[in-house]
């Protein structure tokens, strides 16, 4: 088995031959990333974390010199550095190669002391710096052979290599192409999505120009990390230049089966250059006036409408780090600029019926990520299920009520009232808010509830943070936001990894009850079904009332909720939908 990309390593069966890394605990090989869409290479100027140093999300674990800047490379996850592989000052470290271990407890740090890549991951590892007098000597440009000379006729151009785009990503696919051969470039346009191990991201440019050649054609799956995806030129004139341009990079990644035959007046292609022959890629000139901000600042730029040119940056060379925007204070609200109206995808055309008995549906890397959980789950998680049905009366009044007081683009719905309560309740039994890690029970203090929205692409959890402390028009707004991104695939790493707390509602498709699956290492999930009217007991003439009727089931963790806490949990809840007037207590 991999490790790359963060894959646990398992021990060896009888026919495979040992390995050294197999008696090390699960870890994450961090690669690389690429920190500009121009970056092939980098140098580690500085580790901002020692090992042994806890890492929180968004932190700083390295700042990497690139071919523009000193960029900070930030952590997306919460882990522990368990063993530096690349030390400071190691020049021309390439994209892709394996510069830190980290490990998710640490306890397991120690097991690591004298971790050394295998022959094949050591390969692509690079020297350190040289410290003596006597260093390689250095390889001299290359005098142009000819074989060089058809390819020294290319004008000026940039080569996009596929970046990193998540600590874990080693490998991923073009799903899409947002710009068209010829098309003009801008600075934070969205050039391609890239489907990664998590979520499918879009890719943006960061310079100007325009696009003179697709290299990796949409639909390409387990494209590596560094992998030249396109050319940007400067100059609309030159882009007929690259008509037949071809990089000898890109020759084994190919779309997965191409159903169009060639064109019959294509010329037969020339085979690629060997890699000394490649014309050298020129970098196209910086604007002036450019923005280094990092990806976590950006994306919470975006979240609260903050123009990030306002924003004093206190990071390397001036770059907009997340706490500049957390502490950013506007001289005047500024309207937030509208989002974009998203064109509607064209109707398709009438498809053929489906020939044969079967058809074998390519598995995408979010569908497979969602196996690998789901299985693990039900595997190693001991699940009890507790159920109850709740009258919904007084909500469904209380709704109505409210919405004729919000504002017109709020409105509010009955989930809304359920993840309210859901974090109430967790704050009243705090052991269903809580966390399984193997030699403790994490109890968390803050109730991040997790949201299933059902996506083309498959099942994912964006997370309504701090709900406990969240009024109903803001807990409307997130997942209205969220529930959209994740259908988009716009959804960044941190928007839906991590929660506390698990919500699934099925009641709009007509289900009246279901056992979910319990989403680690999170200790409980909500399955909430549909209301309905049922005849109940009543003190009245008829002897009878119609009540809406909601049937709820509590998935847990019974290493880590009692089934008596698990009912106590589901008391709470109900308390707080039947009499919602609590839930200002």
């Amino acid at each position: 088995p991999r490790l790359p990309g963060g894959n646990f390593c398992a021990p060896p069966g009888p026919s495979q031959p040992a390995r050294r890394w197999c008696s090390h605990p699960p870890h994450q090989k961090v690669p690389l990333p690429a920190l500009s869409p121009t970056m092939q290479m980098g140098t580690i100027a500085r580790w901002e974390k020692k090992e042994g140093d806890k890492i929180s999300e968004g932190d700083l674990i390295a700042e990497v010199e690139t071919d523009k800047a000193t960029v900070g490379f930030e952590s997306l996850e919460e882990c522990y550095l368990a063993k530096i592989l690349v030390p400071e000052g190691t020049r021309d470290v390439p994209i892709g190669a394996i510069i830190c271990i980290t490990v998710d407890k640490p306890e397991l740090v120690d097991a690591f002391k004298n971790f050394a890549l295998d022959s094949a991951a050591s390969a692509a590892s690079v020297p350190p710096p040289p410290t003596t007098a006597a260093p390689a000597p250095p390889s001299p440009p290359p005098p142009p052979p000819p074989a060089q000379a058809p390819g020294s006729s290319y004008p000026p151009h940039m080569q996009i290599t596929l970046p990193a785009l998540s600590p874990t990503m080693t490998m991923g696919t073009v799903q899409r192409w947002e710009k068209k051969l010829g098309e003009k470039l801008s600075e934070g346009d969205l050039l391609a999505e890239i489907e990664t191990d998590k979520a499918t991201i879009g890719f943006e440019v960061q310079e100007e120009g325009y696009l003179a050649k697709i290299l990796v054609e949409e639909g390409t799956r387990d494209v590596p990390l560094g992998t030249p995806l396109c050319i940007i030129v400067e100059k609309e004139s030159d882009i007929p230049a690259f008509a037949d341009y071809r990089d000898a990079g890109v020759a084994d990644v190919k779309p997965p089966t191409p159903v169009l035959p060639p064109s019959p007046g294509a010329a037969p292609p020339s085979p690629p250059p060997s890699p000394s022959a490649a014309p050298p890629a020129v970098k196209l000139s910086t604007p002036k006036g450019r923005i280094i901000v990092s990806p976590l600042a950006k994306k919470l730029a975006a979240e609260r409408g903050v123009d990030l040119s306002q924003v004093k940056g206190t990071g390397p060379d001036g770059r907009i780090t997340k706490k500049d925007v957390e502490s950013f204070v506007p001289s005047k609200v500024a309207p937030a600029r509208a989002p974009e109206a998203v064109p509607l995808a064209a109707p398709a055309a009438a498809a053929p019926l489906p020939t044969g008995t079967f058809t074998d549906i390519p598995i995408s890397n979010i569908r497979k990520v969602i196996a690998q959980r789901l299985m693990q789950s039900k595997q190693t998680i001991p699940h009890y299920y507790l159920s109850v049905d709740i009258d919904m009366g007084e909500i469904l009044v209380l709704r109505k009520e409210l919405n004729q007081e919000t504002p017109e683009n709020v409105k509010l719905s009955v989930n809304d009232f359920i993840i309210k309560a859901s974090a109430l309740a967790c704050l009243k039994v705090p052991e269903a808010n809580s966390s399984w890690l193997d030699t403790v029970i994490r109890q968390n203090h803050v109730v991040d509830v997790s949201v299933a929205v059902s996506t083309p692409a498959g099942l994912i959890t964006p997370i309504v943070f701090n709900a406990h402390i969240k009024g109903l028009a803001s807990i409307n707004r997130d997942v209205v936001t969220l529930a959209a991104k994740a259908r988009e695939g716009k959804l960044q790493p941190h928007e839906f990894q991590g929660g506390t707390f698990t919500v699934s509602n099925l009641g709009m498709y007509g289900i009246k009850n279901f056992s979910a699956i319990i989403n680690p290492p999170q200790a409980c999930i909500l399955a909430v079904g549909a209301s309905e009217k049922r005849l109940v007991p009543a003190d009245n003439e008829k002897g009878f009332d119609v009540a809406s009727v909601m049937s709820v089931t509590l998935s847990c963790d019974h290493r880590v909720v009692d089934g008596a806490v698990g009912a106590q949990w589901l008391a709470e809840f109900k308390k707080f939908l039947e009499k919602p007037t609590t839930m200002l207590l």
